[in-house]
């Protein structure tokens, strides 16, 4: 039987999922497969801590050059991460001609086009499944199962760090920072948070499904990014009691000539899919012409979910040398000479709904003042409550808008704030909901 020689770049713990997929189920992937994935080399700088698992002699070297200098090997799996010596190795080795696997979200966010240029050139797959969504087949569902839609928008919870303490903001009345060191004591959030937290997590796996589903060159820098540090546990109850729960959405849309690309804590409704996706999970809703809505759910990172997910390009690279092709599907889900450099829809040009809410001092004509001040800037206003007093003798107005600019919610914020009956900061929290109202 035909032998396909895999290196796995990195012994951590994705690394150490991807091996353990491979000699555990080398039976069945042989089976299914129809060659022997021979793991030639696991490269890393640590060869000492036992991973718990057996490998044959020669196989864990502590020089990553060697893997991908060696002319044996057929398919290179760097699970490195960062943008420094991985791009390097990823590059050398589709220099020397081998097909390359990664889970590496920055690296692709960042030098994705610079990368599937060198492969394209070069005659070589990569393969990045692992990289949005762990074991969520969602960059092959959009590169092949909805290869015939055009796809109107993307709306995702990509990072589980976030859901898990949404969700226990949300369900134990939980404080942001309590909730964050329950996500460190979990295993879910790491000793440095803030790449999860404030949104560039998301923003890099948003930067890679907009190229794949909008035919456009990655475009890291322009998403609009905020994160949940600033969320507030009275904000969430709000948001229960209008029927929404809130998530940090990654949001792509096709606007025609530009995309949407958002990410920040969003309300949604009830009734959506996505709000009842708690814990640690994941899961992407594609809206598309031809399907209408496709929802993607499951563990998005973890030692096997996200080592399935990279033996899979493994499989599929392996499947391409069986049958003697390459660049059967196209890397970034568009022909090369289709992709184009289309701009994203700066944040202060969206529409959508909003959530207010006010610290503003218990005195007659407060309300029609604020009122005031939002017509004036064409905000319409959908709802209005008013709280019990806070010890401090201002009273909590929230408010639901119908669809407005964002730069006019700037505009108005801006001016409600110098108002000496507002005593702090507005909170805005943007809502995705398609009932309600415009």
């Amino acid at each position: 039987m035909r032998q396909v020689n895999v290196g796995v770049l990195g012994f951590g713990t994705v690394g150490t999922g991807v091996v353990r997929i491979l000699l555990e189920n080398k039976t069945i992937l042989r089976a299914r497969v129809g060659v022997d994935l021979n793991l030639k080399y696991v490269a890393d700088i640590d060869t000492q801590t036992n991973r718990g698992i057996a490998l044959e002699p020669g196989v864990l070297v502590n020089d990553a050059f060697r893997v991908v200098n060696d002319p044996d090997v057929d398919i290179v799996v760097e699970m490195i991460g960062g943008e420094g010596i991985a791009k390097e190795l990823i590059l050398k080795a589709i220099e020397n001609g081998k097909h390359v696997v990664t889970a590496n979200k920055a690296l692709i966010a960042g030098h994705g086009n610079t990368i599937a240029r060198a492969a394209a050139e070069k005659g070589v797959d990569f393969g990045y499944e692992a990289s949005v969504g762990g074991c969520m087949p969602v960059i092959k569902s959009v590169r092949e199962s909805l290869v015939g839609n055009r796809i109107h928008a993307m709306i995702g919870i990509l990072n589980g760090t976030c859901n898990y303490i949404l969700t226990r903001i949300t369900e134990a009345g939980s404080s942001f920072s309590e909730a964050l060191a329950e996500a460190q004591a979990e295993g879910f959030a790491e000793a440095d948070p803030t790449l999860d937290v404030e949104g560039f997590d998301t923003a890099h796996k948003l930067a890679i499904l907009n190229a794949l589903a909008y035919g456009m060159e990655i475009n890291l820098d322009d998403i609009y990014v905020e994160g949940i540090s600033k969320i507030d546990p009275v904000d969430i109850a709000f948001a229960r009691e209008f029927g929404y729960k809130v998530k940090l959405l990654a949001i792509g849309k096709n606007n025609g000539g530009s995309v949407e690309a958002r990410v920040h804590p969003t309300m949604i409704p009830f009734a959506d899919p996505l709000s009842s996706v708690s814990g640690s999970l994941n899961a992407v809703s594609i809206t598309a012409d031809a399907v209408s809505r496709v929802m993607l759910y499951g563990r998005g990172a973890g030692m096997m979910p996200t080592g399935s997910a990279v033996v899979s390009d493994i499989v599929d690279i392996a499947r391409n040398l069986i049958t003697g092709t390459t660049g059967r599907i196209p890397i970034f889900s568009y022909q090369p000479e289709a992709i184009r450099k289309i701009p994203i829809l700066p944040v202060d040009e969206i529409h959508t709904h909003y959530y207010f809410r006010f610290a503003a001092l218990d005195r007659p004509g407060v309300l029609s003042k604020i009122s005031g001040i939002l017509g004036e800037n064409g905000i319409s206003i959908r709802s209005v409550h008013q709280k019990g007093r806070k010890s401090e003798g201002t009273v909590p107005i929230v408010m639901l808008t119908h669809r407005a600019r964002e730069a006019d919610v700037k505009k108005a914020l801006g001016e409600i704030t110098l108002l000496d009956i507002v005593s702090d900061q507005p909170v805005l929290i943007r809502i995705e909901d398609e009932n309600g109202g415009d």
